[in-house]
């Protein structure tokens, strides 16, 4: 039997005008966004529609991304779209455990907040690093790295793409040792923390407290979890998994090769961009990948 999965971008995936049709034409959209604006004391249209410093910043990102994947799946859910389980990359997870059921839309963003702000304050600006390696096989990348003290691997994004984190001077080291090793491209990245790595471990500690000021409810569908990719249907899990994810590896790949095993043939990436799709592609070109980021696209998936 055909299966469905909603899929949920991490952040990067932001963009200046993300989600202003949706507001524009679904009064279900239009609603999340002006609640979110309420609760948190931000004005999310002006944050998310127009051209602005904010949008990049960790404590600004992480909510208005939220946001506009839950208020897109307002209105995908809406029009007739249906999912029989749900998945998000780092903090997509936090749309994916909502669409799921196991959290209110609110909470979400409202966490999500508190998270960005920890995420980018923990560790102090320069002190932390990423780097995308390119064309080296995860096993090959763990073994180069092993003997680096102070970076791991941050996210296990699919076949040929593997993120590693931690302390500058290590990751800026791992990432020559890698070339030397056969990597095809070594990429610095434009972020303001060594996201995903145990560096992070203090916010994790902290989020978990924020987690604990809020109530979860039964999940209608299951959600892949990044921790470990594995299936969760307990709602008694999620708090402690979230709280792992800040300082985890995001295994993606790994999710996305539990879905498919499992019976999933048709992923809907739901926010702006194509990233997860361009994942899917490199992962299993067999299944069926559909992207709801504008409005018409809702249209265009045949609902």
């Amino acid at each position: 039997m055909s299966k469905t999965a909603f899929l949920y971008p991490g952040q990067g995936a932001q963009k200046a005008g993300m989600g202003r049709d949706f507001y524009e034409n679904s009064p279900l959209a239009r609603e999340l966004y002006d609640e979110a604006s309420d609760i948190l004391g931000l004005d999310m249209k002006a944050l998310c529609f127009e051209e602005n410093d904010k949008l990049d910043l960790t404590e600004y990102t992480q909510a208005a991304l939220v946001t506009t994947c839950l208020a897109m799946t307002r209105a995908a859910v809406e029009a007739g779209l249906k999912a029989d389980i749900t998945a998000g990359l780092s903090l997509g997870e936090y749309a994916a455990i909502a669409a799921a059921g196991g959290m209110k839309e609110l909470d979400a963003v409202r966490l999500v907040r508190e998270r960005g702000i920890l995420m980018q304050n923990t560790v102090p600006a320069g002190e932390g690093a990423m780097c995308a390696v390119m064309a080296m096989e995860a096993e090959k990348i763990e073994q180069v790295i092993e003997n680096i003290a102070g970076v791991s691997v941050a996210n296990y994004n699919c076949p040929g793409q593997i993120v590693i984190t931690g302390e500058t001077a290590a990751v800026e080291a791992a990432a020559g040792a890698l070339k030397s090793a056969g990597a095809k491209r070594t990429v610095m990245l434009n972020v303001s923390g060594p996201f995903h790595s145990p560096m992070l471990a203090a916010a994790g500690e902290k989020l978990l407290a924020k987690l604990g000021q809020v109530e979860l409810s039964p999940l209608n569908i299951p959600y892949v979890t990044n921790v470990n990719a594995e299936e969760i249907t307990d709602v008694g899990r999620i708090k402690e998994l979230l709280a792992k994810q800040v300082s985890s590896p995001v295994r993606w790949m790994q999710s996305m090769e539990h879905l498919i095993d499992s019976g999933v043939d048709t992923f809907i990436e739901i926010g702006p961009g194509r990233t997860l799709a361009g994942f899917m592609k490199k992962i299993n070109r067999d299944v069926k990948v559909l992207n709801i980021s504008a409005w018409d696209d809702i249209k265009k998936a045949g609902i």
